[in-house]
């Protein structure tokens, strides 16, 4: 007999996605159902488990969605850093360098989340120019030099962009006292 999680549970299985590997286990062991199973947060705005982890960058729990049968997501293969994947899927269908996970966010963030500039350089050039500022934010956020040094010089992201909590890249760099991703922002014209 199939068990239909109620909307509390799958709400509960989402959250835990973004970083709770024991909670996902226990979870899923024991509500199968609950793999692909999408939480709304508003109309319009799903989030499945897996999409929960590759925006967040958590891969072993994306990894471990995707052993027990989550579906790979052009989104999810860009921050798990499988450029050849990526490259087949953009291949086959140009229009995913478009593709908006959950929340409505762009492939370039999840590329940035990969720590491989060579990824970013991959969706960027097939067209996933929308999200500059939010990947730069993750990547500073990160202490990720490369990447955000690659975003500066090639997405010329809006330094002004501030993340959910109010702040600027620059206001993060500052926050963490990373001394070099200061330089590198101020030397792209970030200020504090």
């Amino acid at each position: 007999m199939t068990m239909h999680p109620t909307p509390e549970r799958i709400r509960e299985f989402v959250l835990a996605a973004h970083g709770d590997l024991a909670r996902v286990q226990a979870m899923l062991a024991e509500t199968p159902e609950l793999l692909n199973r999408a939480h709304e947060w508003k109309p319009g705005d799903t989030e499945t488990a897996i999409q929960a982890a590759a925006h967040v960058g958590n891969r072993e729990i994306a990894l471990y969605l995707l052993a027990r049968g989550a579906p790979l997501e052009i989104s999810t293969a860009a921050m798990l850093g499988e450029v050849e994947t990526v490259r087949e899927m953009l291949q086959r269908e140009p229009a995913l360098a478009q593709h908006k996970s959950a929340h409505g966010i762009p492939l370039l963030p999840h590329a940035a989340l990969s720590s491989q500039p060579g990824m970013l350089e991959l969706v960027f050039s097939h067209g996933a120019l929308e999200g500059s500022g939010m990947a730069l934010s993750l990547a500073v956020g990160r202490g990720d030099t490369a990447v955000a040094r690659w975003l500066l010089e090639h997405a010329r992201p809006d330094l002004g962009w501030k993340n959910f909590q109010g702040k600027t890249v620059m206001d993060m760099a500052l926050e963490a006292g990373h001394d070099e991703m200061v330089a590198l922002l101020r030397a792209f014209g970030g200020r504090s």
